[in-house]
């Protein structure tokens, strides 16, 4: 069950901690897009996901978004925020993170991958190594394609709770 667990949980990718995370060594950021830094129906990104990653770029931090959304969608976002982007990333599969990782020359250790789903942005940045923030969707709207994995992510909450390992809502870094 440890692999559905993120290393860090917020709110949103506001509310991240991003110093904390620069004090880790982290240097690289990976972004999903749906429902994390927009939602799904949005073609570009708004003013304050701008400002986000224009701070980010300025502390230092490489940021990538890593989706499974194809080039056509992630290409708006990519040109207006000025960003790198790995598109049809097939996440939980680890194959083109590892890429991502060898062709910028990052170690696990200085990557963090920030998306809102278990099933697929934290599942696939554990089974790589990297560290893991979750945050809560933007939406309730989501494409039917994700609906599967978050009905297993509600079972998957449930164990973690009844275990005592996560609860939603309970934030944490």
């Amino acid at each position: 069950m440890e692999k559905y667990i993120p290393d860090v949980y917020q709110k949103s990718i506001y509310t991240i901690d991003y110093e904390k995370l620069k004090e880790n060594g982290i240097t690289c950021l990976l972004f999903d897009l749906d429902n994390t830094i927009e939602p799904y129906a949005v073609k570009n990104p708004d003013e304050k996901v701008a400002e986000l990653f224009s701070r980010l770029k300025d502390m230092g931090f490489q940021v990538i978004l890593f989706s499974n959304s194809g080039k056509k969608r992630l290409r708006p976002f990519k040109e207006e925020l000025e960003v790198d982007c790995c598109a049809s990333a097939r996440k939980p599969n680890t194959k083109k993170l590892l890429h991502v990782l060898k062709e910028f020359h990052l170690k696990e250790n200085e990557v963090a991958i920030v998306g809102d789903q278990i099933m697929t942005d934290v599942l696939g940045g554990n089974r790589a190594g990297i560290t893991t923030i979750l945050i809560n969707p933007i939406s309730v709207r989501e494409p039917f394609w994700t609906i599967p994995n978050r009905m297993l992510e509600r079972r998957i909450m449930k164990k973690l709770c009844q275990r005592d390992l996560f609860y939603k809502g309970r934030y944490y870094e």
